[in-house]
């Protein structure tokens, strides 16, 4: 069976949530499974719900956990390219059904790694793996290589009148 090339960005809520859910569906169909998280730290409820297929579902993060506002820090990149190697790897290896990249689009747009970077890890793709990339700012050479691109694009969202992000909803 061929894999597929998944690109989910845009300025709207679901990105993850939308990868975790193909994460969720294909280790219900019994695959194997490698999510990386860029730039988050692996703390959130969706990753620490996937301890629970942690024969099906492997997850290493590569990220402080914070926001990016500001130039990124040495440690923030270092983890990055550190992730973009392992990601590499796991790829190469082909042993897993489906590879989950997440806020690759970020990293990229922070400078954390290049798309040219971004671009060869997924070059490295066996055949039959399926990938998803997520985060904002998906660069156009990504979507354009991506088989499948969606956008999320924020209408209203209840953060800009106040309400903080909630464990097991944002977090």
């Amino acid at each position: 069976m061929k894999g597929f090339i998944h690109v989910y960005t845009g300025n709207g809520k679901g990105k993850t949530s939308a990868a975790m859910g193909l994460v969720l569906r294909a280790a219900g169909a019994g695959l194997s499974v490698f999510v990386s998280q860029f730039v988050k730290d692996g703390r959130s409820s969706e990753i620490l719900g996937l301890k629970r297929f942690s024969g099906q579902v492997q997850v290493a993060a590569f990220g402080t956990g914070g926001f990016l506002t500001s130039p990124p820090a040495p440690v923030e990149i270092s983890g990055a390219r550190r992730g973009l190697a392992r990601v590499k790897s796991v790829l190469e290896a082909g042993a897993h059904d489906l590879v989950v990249m997440d806020e690759a689009c970020v990293a990229v747009s922070w400078g954390l790694f290049s798309v040219e970077d971004l671009l060869s890890v997924i070059e490295a793709k066996a055949v039959s793996t399926e990938l998803v990339i997520t985060g904002r700012d998906a660069p156009a050479r990504l979507i354009a290589r991506a088989d499948l691109v969606t956008e999320m694009r924020e209408i209203k969202h209840y953060f800009h009148s106040g309400v903080a992000a909630r464990r097991g909803i944002e977090l």
